[in-house]
């Protein structure tokens, strides 16, 4: 009995902790990522205050944030805008794996962690956060900019390489040989192919057999499919995240639409637990050491996904201004960066720590970059220029205009040429509409161009 009360009341303060530290992240414009690590660093071992009682419910929580992060990360996508971007966008998808994972890789081998840990921390440096650019974007009002539909698509491109490096890096981890590891990947890619296939064609089906007028029949089925596919994936080395991911992908329409707004807020809460757990599981006092590596890995991949971005919105035809709003976006890391730091810290625990002060700074730098590269880009290449950028669309031309009397003049006048920058609006693809349905959406700023 003593056990159960001092589990309520643990698990009750960190709850109530995270929502008043989830609030004051609001009120200062910040993800709340960092706050969320930052609770479970100082409660954790070798914090302030050590959390013993609700460890284990804080683990199996984890697991759980992990898993309905994946599945609502599906939800978003159908299987016919997953073919899609994997047709139009594996260039930039290709350069946005080699600019991002390899800095990781290189880090972790210098470091001597060995392949294991070179593959591990070139996930972390490879992955965006999609939750924290979005909000980003949608904070900034550049919901309908030209390059958002770009964004979007190297989002898509890491989602669908997470289903198969998740399994690789699980097999990895497990320390299976090399033909296990193969067969985990095998039967990865399998499994994928088997779930757009089914999707593309029976989709409907599918949506019909888990569908329910009823919000709390839909709830337990959707949820409970997903934690036994999970367990499955789980069971056979594939990866309980990739078996979430592709149960969303096989939902669509109202299906996936009502079970996004029934499991939105349950991701809300495990992914917070998750967050703390991982800030748990690492000491504080092993931060200040890889201080300076985590800084100097984040300043590199800070470039390298500007770099990404660039190329991406270069490769759509964007204008410059654009470009550099692409890669700027582009640079905050999050969640799944924990997600697969989380998965390996028990095989290499030296990531754990360096992971969280990579994520710490990133997520902070993250949304400074998506305000200030195009800006700072610009003043830049008009220092070079003498003052002049062909990007802002404007031109002088001449005209001819005739004169009041007895004779004929002539009389100048000014038009508008174009750029290298299109600005007619551009179709919006199915994520982005699912962003700019959100009831917070704030209005482009003026001034805010959509190139």
């Amino acid at each position: 009995m003593h056990d159960t009360t001092a589990l309520l009341v643990e698990l009750g303060a960190v709850i109530l902790g995270l929502g008043l530290v989830g609030r004051f992240a609001g009120r200062i414009g910040l993800s709340p990522i960092p706050l969320y690590l930052l609770a479970g660093l100082a409660f954790g071992h070798g914090g302030l205050i050590p959390l013993k009682a609700s460890e284990e419910f804080t683990m199996v929580g984890a697991e759980i944030g992990v898993i309905l992060l994946l599945l609502l990360l599906g939800l978003e996508y159908s299987a016919s805008e997953l073919v899609h971007s994997l047709k139009t966008q594996y260039p930039s998808g290709a350069v946005d794996f080699v600019l991002n994972a390899t800095p990781g890789a290189v880090a972790a081998l210098m470091l001597g962690w060995g392949p294991v840990g070179a593959v591990a921390l070139a996930g972390v440096t490879w992955i965006s956060s999609s939750g924290v650019i979005a909000k980003v974007m949608t904070d900034l009002g550049r919901l309908g900019n030209r390059e958002t539909p770009v964004i979007l698509g190297v989002l898509v491109m890491e989602d669908l390489a997470m289903a198969v490096y998740l399994p690789l890096l699980t097999a990895m981890l497990a320390g299976v040989s090399l033909a296990g590891g193969s067969l985990a990947l095998v039967i990865a890619l399998g499994a994928v192919g088997l779930v757009l296939y089914l999707a593309l064609r029976h989709g409907r089906l599918i949506s019909r057999a888990v569908s329910s007028d009823n919000p709390e029949m839909l709830l337990l089925v959707v949820l409970g499919l997903t934690v036994l596919v999970a367990g499955v994936a789980q069971q056979l080395q594939v990866s309980a995240a990739v078996g979430a991911f592709l149960v969303g992908i096989a939902l669509s329409g109202e299906v996936a639409e009502g079970a996004r707004k029934l499991l939105t807020p349950l991701r809300d809460l495990f992914a917070a637990v998750f967050f703390v757990f991982f800030g748990l599981s690492t000491n504080p006092a092993d931060i200040p050491p890889v201080l300076l590596p985590a800084a100097l890995l984040a300043i590199i991949t800070t470039f390298t996904k500007i770099a990404t971005g660039y190329y991406a919105a270069r490769r759509a035809g964007v204008g410059s201004r654009g470009r550099w709003r692409a890669g700027g976006t582009l640079v905050a890391r999050g969640e799944f960066s924990i997600v697969i730091a989380g998965l390996a810290v028990a095989t290499e625990p030296r990531i754990g720590p360096i992971a969280t002060a990579y994520v710490l700074i990133l997520v902070i730098v993250g949304p400074l970059t998506a305000r200030w590269t195009q800006p700072l880009a610009a003043k830049i290449e008009a220092r070079r220029g003498g003052g002049d950028s062909s990007e802002d669309g404007k031109g002088t031309g001449t005209g001819t205009g005739t004169g009041t009397g007895t004779g004929t003049g002539t009389g100048t006048g000014t038009g508008t040429g174009t750029s290298g920058a299109e600005k007619e609006p551009v179709a919006k693809s199915a994520p982005e509409r699912r962003l700019a349905s959100h009831d917070d959406l704030t209005p482009e700023p003026a001034g805010e161009t959509r190139e």
